[in-house]
């Protein structure tokens, strides 16, 4: 992806991010009462996995397009951003996207939305600033 990333890239991530969205979208409607109307053991192990299945699909697909690290928080957002609008849009029309959920489950949901970009961004995050050298700094990063 070279130095800086071109109109192109910034396009795929944000095609990308949206289709991940739509996917993850179309799977809670159909088995979300099963994460998160069933067991307190299924939503924590759920709430636990998310992230980290999400991390790792999104780090797949940075080292796909070979970002260089110096830029993984702005590629990370651009998957992120799509999924974040529509989430909201979700989450205050559950019963339009989600129907198969009880209104009561939205916090769950919504929960579980901010853990797992929170983790994923966060990630991005530690990755870009040990890339990028902090200003006045000559020490290369460790």
């Amino acid at each position: 992806m070279g130095e800086s990333m071109k109109a192109h890239d910034v396009a795929l991530l944000l095609t990308i991010g949206l289709v991940i969205w739509i996917a993850g979208m179309i799977y809670y409607a159909n088995y979300g009462q099963v994460i998160l109307e069933s067991t307190s053991a299924r939503y924590w192990f759920a709430f636990a996995l998310s992230p980290a299945v999400s991390a790792l699909l999104c780090i797949a697909i940075l080292r796909w397009r070979h970002v260089p690290p110096a830029h993984w928080i702005s590629a990370m957002l651009l998957l992120a951003i799509p999924g974040m609008i529509g989430e909201a849009a979700a989450l205050s029309n559950l019963a339009i996207f989600l129907p198969k959920l009880h209104a009561t489950s939205g916090g769950r949901y919504g929960a579980l939305l901010f853990a797992t970009y929170a983790f994923v961004l966060g990630i991005a995050e530690i990755v870009t600033l040990r890339a990028t050298p902090l200003a006045g700094d000559k020490s290369p990063q460790v």
